[in-house]
C-alpha cells in the first residue's frame, strides 16, 4: 500500500495539563497532511482553493487512539486513499511514533464549487484525481 508521509513534531501547546497530546490535534494533523499532499502533488488545486471557487468540505472524520504522544515526540502521519465516488474522496491516516502505531484515522471530503449563495457538488479536479491514484490502498 502506498501512502503519503508527513512528519510532525509535537509542540507543548498541543498537550493538555496531563502532558499528553489533546485528542483533537490528531484531526488537525490530518488536515496538515492533506494540505502538504496538495502542495506537493496538486498545487493547482491549492490555487483553486485559495481563489475561493473550489471547496474541499470535510463530511466525516474519525480517530482511534492506541497510545499517548507527548511534547517533542516525532509523529509520522501516513495518508492513503481509501476510495473515491462521485464528488467524494475517502482517506485513511496512520499515526506512528518511533515505528509504533499510536492512532488511526479516516476522513471523507466532498468537492464543492461556490455558486450563488451556496455550494454545489463538483467532480474531483483532474489534477487531484491523478495525484490520488498513486496513493490508492
Amino acid at each position: 500500500m502506498s501512502s503519503y508521509a508527513h512528519r510532525h513534531v509535537v509542540t507543548l501547546d498541543e498537550t493538555n495539563l496531563v502532558g499528553n497530546v489533546y485528542f483533537a490535534h490528531y484531526l488537525h494533523w490530518q488536515g496538515h497532511c492533506r494540505e502538504r499532499f496538495l502542495a506537493d502533488h496538486a498545487p493547482g488545486v491549492l490555487e483553486e482553493l485559495a481563489g475561493g471557487d473550489l471547496a474541499l468540505v470535510t463530511v466525516s472524520c474519525s480517530m482511534d487512539y492506541y497510545a499517548e504522544c507527548f511534547a517533542l515526540d516525532t509523529v509520522d502521519v501516513a495518508m492513503s486513499l481509501r476510495g473515491t465516488g462521485g464528488n467524494r474522496i475517502a482517506m485513511g491516516f496512520d499515526f506512528h511514533r518511533a515505528g509504533a502505531l499510536v492512532a488511526k484515522g479516516s476522513q471523507t471530503v466532498a468537492c464543492m464549487r461556490r455558486a450563488g449563495s451556496g455550494v454545489v457538488p463538483t467532480a474531483v479536479p483532474d489534477e487531484l484525481a491523478r495525484a490520488l491514484r498513486a496513493f490508492d490502498d
